[in-house]
């Protein structure tokens, strides 16, 4: 029995111990790719390629280039830390010296190491050292910059999110960053509250445009989600205002505009601080009107006050919500950015208004150099 046990507990343990193998290489390659991890693995795979590329050099000096030697120095100046990064280069000195001393001294018509061959050598070297020193520094290696970077990128994509709507409602966001950049100065936080029954949101143009107020939008779109829901409707943006007074910032202003919006008579508030007007469409009439709120701009100076328009939505009703981009150039003005607006929006009037948000942008503002955004919402009739 006791045989029968121990031959019943040898494949468990095999299991076991391949287990544990398996999970440490996947931590291991995990860290390595966050930029946990040591670099020796990157290290050690480029001093190999060293000499791999001296041997090329020095059989055939015309088809492998004593310049090849940069492929290695520019592959360490992305992957590896500094310290290590000064091993590579004595690695990379050391081949030249050698190819130096094989192929003897440079003569016009022959293949060796050159003077601009040195050169060359040194200047990636010295640049590579420059990227790496500033990768130390800011704390985030490239293998984890770019995870960084889309996962900014997500999380504004993901606080833009609208919550579903009750039946009988439309809504719909759409925004274009500046320049085909993938960061905004523009976002929108809005969430249901009372119960589900009435829905808040803030459409927000932070001063700047693209990846320079990216980092500004980010980081009020998570104090601006916090404070939605938490205070009274009307106490939303002196509460907004009176944060971005204490970041201090240089350029520390925005524009904001907040819907509470409620979802069962179709009532709502507009409150502006220095944003363009919303649009609503009357669909017993067919014509667009402007609701224009009272306000300053944030972040200007405290004790702020915010006047609300009121208004209601009926059945087949739009309402939009926009940031200047979207209306207003150095080649045209608020006025007739909204007519254009206007003017497009009236196609969608027969068919409905869904997807409509996307094309609304492209035909008013497709090459505008500005950040834009559209909030439409509509009641179906």
């Amino acid at each position: 029995m006791a045989r029968r046990a121990g031959a019943e507990t040898y494949p468990a343990r095999l299991r076991k111990s391949a287990h544990r193998v398996r999970s440490t290489l996947r931590r291991s390659g995990v860290d390595y790719f966050r930029g946990d991890g040591s670099d020796w693995i990157a290290l050690a795979a480029l001093l190999l390629v060293i000499p791999a590329i001296t041997c090329g050099t020095l059989l055939n000096p015309v088809w492998c280039s004593p310049t090849a030697l940069v492929l290695p120095i520019v592959a360490g100046g992305l992957v590896l830390r500094p310290a290590s990064l000064l091993g590579l280069y004595a690695a990379a000195a050391a081949a030249l010296i050698v190819e130096s001393i094989s192929l003897g001294p440079f003569k016009d018509g022959t293949v060796g190491v050159t003077p601009g061959t040195v050169l060359t050598v040194a200047a990636c070297g010295f640049f590579g050292l420059v990227l790496a020193q500033f990768r130390a520094r800011v704390g985030v290696p490239w293998r984890r910059g770019g995870t960084m970077l889309f996962d900014l990128r997500e999380r504004i994509r993901v606080q833009s999110a609208l919550p579903r709507l009750p039946q009988g409602w439309h809504r719909e966001m759409s925004l274009r960053p500046a320049g085909g950049q993938s960061f905004s100065g523009d976002f929108v936080v809005a969430a249901r509250t009372n119960g589900g029954r009435t829905l808040e949101a803030v459409l927000t143009d932070v001063s700047g445009k693209g990846m320079d107020a990216g980092s500004r939008a980010l980081l009020l779109s998570g104090a601006f989600g916090g404070l939605l829901g938490s205070l009274p409707p009307h106490g939303f943006l002196p509460a907004a205002n009176g944060y971005l007074l204490r970041q201090d910032w240089d350029e520390g202003f925005a524009t904001s505009i907040h819907l509470v919006l409620d979802l069962e008579s179709g009532d709502y508030e507009i409150l502006s601080a220095g944003h363009p007007p919303a649009l609503q469409l009357h669909a017993g009439s067919g014509r667009w009107e402007e609701k224009a709120a009272e306000g300053p701009l944030l972040g200007v100076y405290d004790g702020a006050e915010f006047d609300a328009v009121k208004g209601s939505l009926a059945p087949g009703d739009v309402l939009m919500l926009f940031t200047d981009g979207l209306v207003e150039t150095s080649e045209r003005d608020m006025a007739e950015g909204i007519d254009r607006l206007t003017g497009e929006a009236d196609r969608y009037v027969s068919t409905g208004f869904e997807g409509a948000a996307w094309h609304l942008i492209e035909a008013c503002a497709k090459d505008v150099n500005d950040d834009r955004a559209l909030l439409l919402l509509s009641r179906k009739s």
